[in-house]
């Protein structure tokens, strides 16, 4: 059994593609499984795919439902410890920081690192907490893209809802950490870099994120539901009025404070 499973999944991103793949099959340490799972792309992805056949251990290009179908699909074919999502146009940050780093996946359920968040010039490291709390989860997340989740946490909570359009990896994590106690660690390294402008960060999909959020507490915390509504209530109206430019404003004369 490996000690790592790398799952991509692509929906014609070829340009994108070639960044993930050259960044994981130029690492150094190779005690991984590389998966990748193409939605049926038409842009020539599958055609790469194929060509780097040597490097990569499961693939396959099938029409799917969806982001989370297809990571459902990497899961069910991964036979690693931990599986690490990887998605199209995401890269790990150095050829060497799988091996600086596989020593920490030891004991923990869920281990997450720094992540380098690119949007058009600007860069930025997010940094997950140390200890993770209900109240952290409600108003964050903490990225797929630089956290090794272990295999048996998706066989005893399940796998990704598909239900879901947007948040269903941030689901996962807020029911492992909040319902199941699920182990956790933090280490402060930057391991990979996501480019913003996915489907859970572009801000015409803001508001349907939020309805997300609030119906997975409803559902799983009800015990938080009256608390959490109220949240995201609050959270939709400054997002409303950072659209009419009307908050900066009310931030200005003190009538608000940033949110």
């Amino acid at each position: 059994m490996p000690k790592l499973s790398i799952i991509t999944i692509n929906f014609n991103n070829l340009k994108g593609l070639k960044r993930t793949v050259e960044s994981v099959v130029n690492q150094t340490w190779k005690d991984f499984e590389y998966i990748i799972v193409d939605g049926g792309s038409t842009d020539g992805s599958a055609e790469y795919i194929e060509k780097q056949n040597t490097d990569i251990d499961y693939w396959i290009s099938e029409s799917d439902k969806g982001i989370y179908h297809a990571m459902n699909k990497g899961i069910a074919k991964a036979t690693g410890e931990y599986l690490l999502f990887l998605n199209s146009g995401d890269h790990l940050n150095d050829s060497s920081v799988l091996k600086k780093n596989y020593v920490h996946l030891k004991d923990k359920e869920i281990v997450c690192f720094n992540i380098k968040e690119v949007r058009d010039n600007s860069i930025s490291i997010k940094k997950c907490p140390i200890e993770i709390t209900f109240e952290y989860m409600v108003k964050d997340s903490i990225p797929h893209q630089s956290t090794f989740i272990r295999k048996s946490l998706f066989e005893k909570i399940g796998l990704y809802d598909q239900q879901l359009k947007i948040v269903s990896d941030w689901k996962f994590f807020i029911i492992a950490l909040g319902k199941y106690n699920a182990t956790y660690l933090y280490v402060d390294d930057d391991f990979s870099t996501f480019y913003i402008g996915g489907i859970s960060s572009h801000i015409d999909n803001y508001q349907k994120m939020l309805k997300e959020k609030e119906f997975v507490i409803s559902s799983d915390f009800s015990i938080f539901r009256d608390e959490t509504k109220e949240y995201f209530r609050l959270k939709e109206i400054v997002y409303n009025l950072r659209k009419s430019s009307k908050i900066n404003w009310l931030i200005k004369f003190g009538l608000l404070n940033e949110f």
